[in-house]
């Protein structure tokens, strides 16, 4: 499978959406991977930046971060919810805590 750059701002419609999320679950296989074969410390984020590893942490994360930030409002993106929205939600599970 060719690598695909895992960047939330790149989403503008379904099928970027779609990309994108492809981009995070090769971002997500390839951690499991690397750590498999050097695990990082367990005080710290996993290989490529995973803090929240199970899919309940990661969710929690999502919506803590939607939360916080207003659906991203507090950082400077506004209107309506978008297919990028969505893919940043998405991202903030991976990161936020």
């Amino acid at each position: 499978m060719d690598e695909i750059e895992l960047d939330w701002q790149q989403v503008t419609d379904r099928e970027s959406f779609f990309t994108f999320v492809r981009a995070l679950i090769a971002d997500r296989m390839d951690s499991l991977a690397q750590e498999a074969k050097n695990p990082s410390s367990p005080r710290g984020p996993a290989t490529n930046g995973w803090e929240n590893t199970s899919i309940e942490a990661f969710l929690e994360a999502a919506l803590a971060w939607a939360k916080d930030t207003h659906m991203g409002e507090s950082l400077g993106l506004d209107g309506e919810p978008s297919w990028r929205f969505f893919a940043l939600f998405l991202e903030a599970g991976k990161f936020y805590e």
